[in-house]
């Protein structure tokens, strides 16, 4: 950990206190290259009733708009807490290259942002997940992936 690290881990934390102060949820997150801030996200889940509101997604988001790019090699992710499933999904899908928290998961599940029940539901197979889950209709469903196999100039990710 450097200054600098602990220059954007305070501005991760500053925009998560903020963020509360404003209706959001108490998480920041601020991505960053070669030193310079690319973009930073607030969580805004409940503000914007959108469950997928979530400060890192939406720093990435942000980035990849800024960059004109949906892969973040190279970018450092500072977020005020460890992400959660979706958010550490997105930062692997995006390939940001570092991630630094500050507060735990177990920080979050004690006051109720917890997301243990995501990881024990991906561990179980999907007909013993606690929301019913069906496949059908998969040979119909597999033409697009054929097409997409055949497909000369598609953008590989």
């Amino acid at each position: 950990m450097t200054s600098t690290d602990k220059q954007f881990m305070r501005q991760a934390i500053d925009l998560s206190i903020e963020n509360v102060a404003n209706g959001g949820g108490p998480f920041g997150a601020v991505i960053v290259r070669d030193g310079k801030v690319v973009a930073t996200g607030v969580n805004r889940v409940t503000a914007n009733n959108d469950p997928t509101a979530h400060a890192e997604v939406s720093a990435i988001r942000a980035a990849c708009q800024k960059e004109g790019s949906f892969k973040l090699e190279g970018c450092t992710i500072y977020t005020s807490c460890e992400p959660c499933p979706m958010c550490l999904s997105a930062i692997y899908w995006a390939g940001l290259s570092r991630i630094c928290f500050a507060n735990t998961k177990q920080d979050a599940e004690n006051i109720n942002f917890g997301d243990k029940f995501i990881y024990e539901e991906i561990e179980r197979p999907a007909n013993k997940r606690s929301i019913p889950t069906e496949q059908f209709m998969r040979d119909e469903a597999l033409e697009a992936f054929r097409n997409w196999e055949e497909k000369a100039d598609k953008i590989e990710y």
